[in-house]
This record gives C-alpha cells, structure tokens and sequence, in this order.
C-alpha cells in the first residue's frame, strides 16, 4: 500500500539525475550528461533434432554493450576531449576505467556504474550559428567492454 505524503519515509524518493561526476584514470570531469548506460544480451534460437513441437527453445546469448555519450560545454582553451580522442591509434589505444557516479544531497556516490576498458571513439563539437546564442556543446563517445553497476 502507498504511503501517505504526510508521513512517506525518506528513502522513498527516486534519485535526481542532474548531480554526477565521471573519473577516468586520475582526473575527474564535469559533464553536462551522459547518455546510454546500457547493455543488451542477445538472443538465441535453437531447435533440437527430437523437438516435436516445430518451435525454436530461446536462451541468452553474448553480451553487447552501447557506447556512452559525454557531453558538457566547451571552454576557450580546454583541450582535454580532444587530447584523449586524438590519442588513439589504430589496435593500440590505451583503454581505462571509468567511473560514473550518481551523487545524492550530501554529494556521496549512491549510485556507480564502472565502465571496463574504455576507449573514445568520436568526437563531436557543437555546430555554429551566428543568429544563435546557445552554449557551445562538445560531445565525445566511449566504446567498452564491460558495464559493472555498484551501491555503497
């Protein structure tokens, strides 16, 4: 049964979604967001020789995981994307942790999600209009190998 909005516990509530920070190696980045925190297992069909019903069994199969999308604004002089991004070299890309934490009011981590092996692999800066006034949006993507989700 609900609970009244007079007397609901404090541990009712849905996490807000705008106060995280993401660590990669020893330095720590504010992003604007981060998109596609996600992973899919695949599924298999298979049909035995002795199955009598002419239908496929369904199991899970290979884990995929999606790219993550950081985004955050761009300063005059910051190089830090792009830097990362253009470091990679064709099967020899040093690959890395990365930590993307949810904080909760005291700013502690309430929710984590570890990213294994990661690697950028585009780069996207904001387009330009001169009858605009929008912030300046610069966007890299991760690929990785590996989604671990973890709660103190």
């Amino acid at each position: 049964m609900a609970e009244a909005g007079d007397n609901q516990s404090s541990n009712v509530w849905p996490m807000v979604k705008f106060l995280f920070i993401v660590k990669t190696g020893t330095a720590e980045f504010v992003f604007q967001e981060v998109t596609a925190l996600s992973s899919e297992t695949q599924n298999m069909e298979y049909s035995g020789p002795d199955n009598k019903v002419y239908s496929t069994d369904k199991m899970p199969g290979i884990k995929k995981y999606s790219n993550i999308t950081l985004k955050k604004g761009h300063f005059k002089g910051d190089r830090a994307m792009w830097d990362r991004y253009n470091s990679l070299k064709m099967n020899n890309s040093k690959r890395e942790s990365v930590v993307i934490s949810l904080l909760d009011e005291e700013n502690q981590p309430a929710m984590t999600w570890n990213l294994q092996n990661a690697f950028p692999v585009k780069i996207i800066y904001s387009d330009t209009n001169s009858d605009a006034n929008n912030v300046a949006i610069e966007s890299i993507e991760l690929a990785h190998e590996g989604l671990v989700i973890a709660t103190p």
